[in-house]
């Protein structure tokens, strides 16, 4: 199989040809910094903020969701209902040649 190449015809380095990195050696990605710890009060302090930005849905577009849902339910049993009954006379009628 070939290897593909990039737009320009020239093939990308593979593992393979990459220069092996020595132990103890800086690689080209800054190391991430460590994240400075919060504190409990704080956390809550945040977790409550957070939970005023949240936007729950009115009782009507919840209600106009759950009628969307049990619609869209009742579809897709017809659906496989029509699709389970079809495979079911294909297949007995498959099996009644052999008779």
């Amino acid at each position: 199989m070939a290897k593909a190449k990039t737009p320009k015809g020239r093939r990308t380095p593979t593992a393979q040809t990459a220069q092996p990195v020595l132990a103890g050696q800086a690689v080209g990605t800054d190391a991430p910094t460590p994240k400075k710890r919060t504190s409990i009060p704080q956390f809550f302090s945040q977790v409550r903020a957070e939970g005023r930005k949240i936007v729950w849905p009115s009782r009507k577009e919840t209600w106009i969701t759950s009628v969307m849902v049990f619609i869209m339910v009742i579809i897709a049993a017809i659906f496989f209902w029509i699709v389970d009954w079809g495979l079911a006379k294909i297949s007995i009628l498959v099996l009644s040649f052999g008779q």
